[in-house]
C-alpha cells in the first residue's frame, strides 16, 4: 500500500534552516505530483508546496516563496522540503501529500525566536 514517511524536522532558531524529506512507497513515484502542506496548532491545513512528478515544475505558497525550496529524487523515491530564513510563524507539523490523495504522518517543525 501506499506510504509516505516524513522525517527532518526539528528546532531551528529564527533565520535558520532545515530540510524536510518524505520517502515513498507503494506507488509509481516518478509518476505523481507530490506536494507538502503544514497545520499550526489552532489552525487548519494549509498547502506550503507541490512538484510535477519529474521535477520540472514547482510551485509554492506566498508565504513560503523565495525561503522554501522543494525537490524530489526519483531514484530514491524521496520528496524534500529545503526550508531557509524560519520564521517563527513556520512552526507546524508538515505533512507529505500524494497528489492524488494519500499523506503521512507529518513531522514536527518548530522554530524560536
Amino acid at each position: 500500500q501506499v506510504q509516505l514517511v516524513e522525517s527532518g524536522g526539528g528546532l531551528a532558531h529564527s533565520g535558520g534552516s532545515l530540510r524536510l524529506s518524505c520517502a515513498a512507497s507503494g506507488f509509481t513515484f516518478r509518476l505523481s505530483g507530490m506536494s507538502w502542506y503544514r497545520q499550526a496548532p489552532g489552525k487548519e491545513r494549509e498547502w506550503v508546496a507541490t512538484i510535477s512528478g519529474g521535477g520540472g515544475t514547482t510551485t509554492y505558497a506566498d508565504s513560503v516563496k523565495g525561503r522554501f525550496t522543494i525537490s524530489r529524487d526519483n531514484a530514491k523515491n524521496t520528496v524534500y522540503l529545503q526550508m531557509n530564513s524560519l520564521k517563527p510563524e513556520d512552526t507546524a507539523v508538515y505533512y507529505c501529500r500524494q497528489v492524488l490523495g494519500n499523506w503521512g504522518q507529518g513531522t514536527q517543525v518548530t522554530v524560536s525566536s
